[in-house]
């Protein structure tokens, strides 16, 4: 196989991955666990394990919260990222932007304004907002990873798994950290090098419900269907899990992408990755 067929293949099996990412609802992008507290029925529960049901209820509580007390940096940041979830990117980079106008050198809300510039496509922005947010004399290792997760998304993968290293030597054995590092290698293409490091980010004692979702999603990636739903079911309801394998099926289906995988391997169309 030539070079540039194994590049277009990746590339292929890149959005495939990308698209599975963010359909299935799998994927973790390095920020802070947060719950919805009391608002709502939901009260307590992480925003990542909600059902759309639940995001839809948790929006409209947080919204009424918010119209009242609009610059609560708490609220607002929480609002925003209740926005972000349920699809509502507009108006949680509004939220966002409102916000970092009234805090215009608050760390965390330069970090929240560059996720939400990151969600909403402005990624140059997003990453000139999360390094302004950054004090380099005192380096903050979810800024760092944050850098690290829109450099993916520009397609600056060394770029980016060298901030997760630097964001991992200043936060050792962050699971966070380490998933973003395996869905850097699985959006490459390089399965294996994705699931070790997910691996080892689930084994992490503080590892949530995303970095497990994502492990899913890379063993299931490889056709490993079953045991991708077995680790699904840890936490999400077993409906949902097989919801999910079953969309990895019909995703791999259609668009042929672990037999194209494959052929890459035997055909040597795959990259080994040495940083």
């Amino acid at each position: 196989m030539s070079r540039h067929a194994g590049t277009r293949g990746k590339a292929r099996f890149a959005a495939t991955a990308l698209a599975l990412v963010m359909a299935a609802g799998l994927a973790g992008c390095g920020t802070d666990r947060m719950s919805t507290g009391s608002i709502g029925p939901s009260r307590g529960k992480a925003v990542e394990t909600m059902s759309a049901g639940e995001l839809q209820s948790a929006s409209v509580a947080l919204g009424r919260s918010y119209a009242s007390n609009p610059n609560d940096k708490g609220l607002a940041i929480k609002y925003a990222t209740v926005l972000q979830m349920n699809g509502d990117a507009d108006q949680s980079l509004a939220v966002m932007r409102k916000l970092a106008i009234a805090y215009p050198k608050d760390r965390d809300v330069l970090a929240a304004y560059g996720k939400a510039l990151a969600a909403n496509g402005q990624l140059q922005p997003a990453l000139d907002a999360v390094r302004r947010a950054q004090t380099p004399e005192y380096p903050d290792w979810k800024l760092v990873s944050a850098e690290g997760a829109i450099l993916d998304q520009l397609g600056q993968k060394d770029q980016a798994r060298e901030r997760y290293r630097k964001a991992l030597e200043l936060k050792p054995n962050e699971p966070s950290v380490l998933s973003n590092l395996g869905m850097s290698y699985l959006l490459g293409g390089d399965l294996r090098m994705a699931e070790t490091y997910l691996r080892s980010a689930a084994q992490q004692p503080s590892a949530d419900s995303r970095v497990r979702q994502n492990l899913a999603l890379v063993v299931g990636l490889q056709g490993r269907f079953d045991e991708a739903e077995k680790i699904a079911s840890q936490e999400l309801p077993p409906d949902q899990a097989a919801a999910n394998v079953a969309y990895l099926r019909k995703m791999l289906s259609q668009q042929n992408a672990w037999n194209q995988l494959k052929k890459e391997d035997k055909g040597g169309g795959a990259e080994t990755n040495t940083n």
